[in-house]
């Protein structure tokens, strides 16, 4: 007969195989919350995440921002015009709000827009031609003075297919000035070390309303 003690010996054995066969079918997740942070350590945890940059997921797919043109051809010349003049003052005025110095987010989302204009523009063969552009002259975000002077440029090379007149990109703060307020473009002549969209603050003014600081004295 075998003994009470063998019995035993034999089922714990068999219990360990049983678990051992589980842990292997179905490992069981190495991770940790620290009590402290709170953060989850182990897999799917802080250490997983120190491979790479986790997926945004409310950012786009990329062939959402960079499909084919949506919107179809518009044949009334009228609402055309008045649509490209609308657009071209929406976008010159953006790039002249923009910041000096943005993030990475930020050039992104800019670079984005331009993009996403050229698939959903009501103008469908205006969207393929901008698509061309933006294929030959890939946006430049990195400042203001950047975005400003490549939109601009991209902008006078639709000019020169229609034979309109040149813009002078020297004057865009002048001609696209929102009057916003918080960050007005300033009319005044940049030194002649800078660039054109290179603005200078102006102590008369308040830097956030843009309205005339009052002067006192004694």
């Amino acid at each position: 007969m075998i003994s009470r003690f063998a019995k035993a010996f034999i089922g714990i054995t068999a219990l360990l195989f049983l678990f051992t066969m589980i842990a292997f079918i179905n490992p069981s997740s190495l991770s940790y919350v620290d009590p402290w942070t709170g953060q989850l350590f182990g897999e799917g945890g802080v250490e997983k995440s120190l491979s790479g940059p986790p997926n945004d997921p409310s950012a786009p797919p990329s062939h959402v921002v960079h499909g084919s043109v949506i919107m179809p051809k518009l044949g009334n010349e009228t609402a055309k015009a008045a649509l490209g003049r609308a657009t071209w003052k929406l976008m010159h005025t953006m790039t002249l709000r923009f910041p000096e110095n943005p993030t990475p987010d930020e050039r992104s989302a800019l670079t984005s827009y331009f993009h996403l204009t050229s698939r959903l523009y009501p103008c469908g063969e205006c969207a393929e031609e901008f698509q061309m552009l933006l294929k030959k002259f890939p946006p430049q975000t990195a400042s203001r003075r950047s975005a400003s002077l490549w939109l601009c440029s991209t902008h006078n090379e639709v000019n020169k297919r229609l034979n309109k007149p040149i813009f002078d990109c020297a004057r865009l703060d002048a001609e696209y000035d929102c009057g916003c307020g918080d960050e007005p473009i300033k009319k005044v002549s940049p030194p002649s070390n800078l660039g054109p969209m290179d603005l200078e603050e102006d102590p008369s003014k308040d830097d956030l309303t843009g309205v005339g600081m009052i002067k006192g004295g004694r």
